[in-house]
């Protein structure tokens, strides 16, 4: 399979994002791989276990394979029993979704959650473990970025996609209005969006470094509805989030970064 691992992994990537599968055409198209490479990596994928066809003419599915992978790897790195119970005292003292990711090479990844809303309005974030924090326009990635220097915020932010029209209308619309967000964000110690990533949604987040205090190992946050997390909360909240943020810190001996 060496030969055809670049569309293998994109075509992973693809059925991730899939859950009810994709037939050969709606794989093959957006990844410009030719139908017939598309068919041989497929059956190679099927082979190994990664990818299943119930029939002929059936959509290509994922297995559980790769998802248990990822679990059996978070297991093993440590994170999940070092944050959880962090991000559940988070979340019972904000009554609001808290959310830790970690940092992953030039990428910053959702590990663990946990909801403190237990009636009413209550904000649940499609931030499953593993995938991919959109990094200029919230509150994750901005407090991540802001511990890096401009230069090499805006080379991750790059890299990943600027694109602040497919987001919240408070999201970033220029680089300038960005590298102001990481200032505030140094300034105060967090970094807070109000419909930045999604209309109606606002969080907070922290960054959370290593033991020694050297590097950035990911970030914590609070994030809920924007009719409950008002500007007037920020500063109680963020207290919150950066004590979380500094017990992190403090255990993350027992994570294994991956920066």
């Amino acid at each position: 399979m060496s030969s055809n691992l670049p569309r293998g992994l994109a075509i992973l990537e693809l059925l991730s994002r899939n859950v009810d599968g994709l037939p050969l055409h709606a794989i093959a198209e957006p990844l410009q791989i030719p139908r017939s490479a598309a068919h041989r990596v497929l059956a190679e994928l099927t082979t190994a276990g990664f990818v299943r066809q119930e029939g002929e003419l059936m959509p290509y599915r994922l297995t559980l394979k790769l998802a248990t992978l990822g679990m059996a790897y978070l297991n093993e790195s440590g994170i999940a029993e070092v944050v959880q119970p962090v991000l559940n005292r988070l979340a019972a003292a904000t009554s609001e979704l808290a959310r830790m990711s970690v940092v992953d090479g030039e990428r910053l990844v959702w590990v663990a959650k946990a909801q403190g809303a237990r009636g009413g309005l209550r904000y649940d974030a499609n931030s499953d473990p593993g995938e991919e924090v959109r990094l200029f326009c919230s509150s994750n990635g901005q407090a991540w970025l802001a511990a890096l220097t401009d230069e090499r915020a805006l080379h991750m932010v790059m890299k990943q996609g600027f694109n602040p029209e497919a987001y919240g209308p408070n999201a970033p619309k220029t680089i300038t209005e960005f590298l102001a967000c990481l200032a505030e964000g140094r300034r105060k110690g967090y970094s807070d969006v109000h419909e930045s990533y999604e209309v109606g949604s606002a969080a907070i987040a922290a960054p959370v470094w290593n033991a020694k205090h050297t590097m950035v190992i990911g970030s914590v946050s609070v994030a809920g509805p924007e009719a409950r997390m008002k500007a007037e909360r920020m500063p109680e909240l963020g207290a919150l989030v950066m004590s979380a943020a500094e017990e992190l810190s403090v255990l993350s001996v027992g994570i294994r970064a991956q920066t």
